[in-house]
């Protein structure tokens, strides 16, 4: 299983990238842009806002930017940023920023963020902006897509050249499952990686938390000439758009949080409500292979889910063999399993790879899994893992309670039993180079004004729940729940949940609090 999900990593493991990475159907969703060389274009139509800040940021604040033509409709530029906002003179970074001018006349500059922590904002907005966001969005906001810091074209994690990834995430440990050797080899695996990560990134790791890169969209926001930040944030991008309300109450303007993070939930709960959320979207879509007469699977949905439990044991004992050569054990096979319920337009994929691995086959699984960790011709296209991991490790603190995690094995194992023996492992972060910084709390964002959290009742990734306790944390959130499958809620194609986002990110129009949407 690869690093953004839970297998193998009990703390803070299974915020994954929501939208730019996992909640697209396969037929189209990162792409590498290269930047036309063409004229500079001028900054934003307003001078950056420069009100309020201090002189050992001004020169930050009070940035000139330089747009370039990078693709069709689009324009690319840099934002030099603090490397430490707590010592601004310590050292810089770049920051990759992505622009889609409005098509009509702009009210202003709407921020997205796609999720992971790692997601590239700057590939989702070029390579799918109209999946991004909607067509009325489209027409009346420079839509700002930026990878943060640590992402993709931004000053970057860097760990391991291709080779390398391809044994860290795909590896197939030699002792058998859920023995002390077993994770010994895992922790020993991940130590290398974090080692890697250090000697690799030019002394960033430390700086790289959800804070700081909060404390960067305020800076984007400015420089772009905003008196207020206008977000539109899936998945982790909950989190850092919650973050920037608690830390820029004043700044917040319009701001939509789809497919809620709850901050306030420890990392091994974290972990453990994620592999329900799998469980429970495993079972749906098990139901739906069934119902459809064309499922490798035969029975009820338990004897289906029995069946499925025992081909992920068979992996276990025997990899499948692909024709590249690799091999397939359960870990993998279950990243293909997760990477497909992120979307019902994926679970046609799911079905076909199921029933060729039931074959010895494990060419779609692998296809899944590949997508999922974005691997393509044996290349990787992103350092979504690796900043990932950065970002988790810097983030949850420390939890050492055996007790708590004997609960909360149990609790999987009871609430998940097909997903539970490929979820828990050593946690990757007790190896991590820098000790965590973060804190686990409610966030209130008192004085931010009204906050829209988006929820899905059966989404897998962010749990329905935790956008409502977001939703009920924040001074002013309205939960808007949209019922269905799948990871987020807006632009899916529910007509009552666009309309909403909409009015709201357009004219300011605030929905009833509790509107459901079937």
């Amino acid at each position: 299983m690869n690093n953004r999900s839970t297998s193998r990593f009990r703390r803070a493991a299974a915020i994954v990238a929501g939208l730019a990475a996992a909640s697209v159907a396969l037929s189209g969703c990162l792409y590498a842009m290269i930047p036309e060389q063409a004229a500079p274009r001028p900054s934003s139509t307003n001078a950056p806002d420069t009100e309020g800040v201090s002189a050992d940021l001004l020169p930050f604040y009070s940035q000139t930017l330089t747009w370039t033509t990078c693709g069709t409709g689009f324009d690319c530029t840099d934002v030099t940023a603090p490397l430490d906002w707590e010592n601004p003179s310590a050292g810089e970074i770049t920051l990759s920023v992505v622009r889609h001018q409005a098509e009509g006349t702009a009210i202003g500059s709407l921020l997205t963020n796609p999720g992971g922590p790692g997601a590239s904002g700057v590939e989702l907005i070029q390579g799918s902006l109209d999946f991004a966001v909607g067509a009325d969005l489209i027409e009346n906001y420079d839509v700002i897509g930026f990878d943060p810091r640590g992402v993709g074209a931004s000053t970057a994690v860097t760990c391991y050249d291709a080779a390398q990834m391809d044994d860290y995430l795909y590896t197939i440990p030699d002792a058998p499952r859920g023995t002390p050797e077993w994770e010994a080899e895992l922790l020993e695996s991940h130590k290398a990686f974090a080692e890697a990560c250090d000697a690799n990134s030019g002394g960033i790791l430390p700086h790289i938390t959800t804070i700081n890169s909060a404390r960067d969209m305020d800076l984007i926001r400015a420089v772009l000439g905003d008196k207020q930040l206008n977000y539109l944030g899936y998945s982790y991008g909950t989190f850092l758009g919650a973050t920037y309300a608690k830390l820029y109450p004043e700044k917040a303007g319009r701001l939509v949080l789809d497919g809620a993070i709850d901050p306030a939930v420890p990392g091994l709960e974290v972990g453990a409500t994620q592999a329900l959320g799998f469980e429970s979207a495993l079972r749906a879509y098990m139901q739906n292979c069934l119902d459809s007469g064309s499922c490798p699977f035969n029975g009820t949905v338990d004897e289906a889910m029995a069946d499925l439990g025992a081909l992920l044991a068979s992996a276990d004992r025997s990899p499948l063999k692909n024709g590249d050569g690799r091999l397939m054990g359960a870990d993998s096979m279950m990243t293909a399993i997760i990477a497909a319920l992120y979307s019902e337009d994926s679970w046609g994929y799911l079905t076909q790879a199921l029933d060729e691995a039931l074959q010895g086959d494990p060419t779609t699984a692998f296809l899944l899994a590949d997508f999922y960790n974005e691997r393509e011709n044996g290349a990787y296209l992103s350092n979504s893992s690796e900043a990932f991991r950065a970002y988790n490790c810097m983030d949850y603190p420390v939890e050492d309670d055996p007790d708590a995690e004997a609960a909360i094995t149990k609790k999987i194992a009871e609430g998940a039993p097909t997903i539970a023996p490929y979820w828990n492992g050593p946690d990757s972060c007790s190896v991590w180079p820098y000790p965590p910084t973060g804190t686990r709390g409610e966030i209130k964002a008192e004085g931010a004004g009204p906050i829209l959290v988006i929820g899905t009742t059966n989404d897998p990734a962010t749990p329905y729940e935790w956008s409502e306790s977001l939703a009920n944390q924040l001074e002013e959130g309205v939960l808007i729940t949209r019922v269905g499958e799948g990871h987020t809620g807006y632009n899916k194609g529910n007509a009552c949940v666009d309309d909403a986002v909409e009015a709201f990110l357009l004219d300011d129009v605030v929905p009833e609090d509790g509107l459901r949407c079937e």
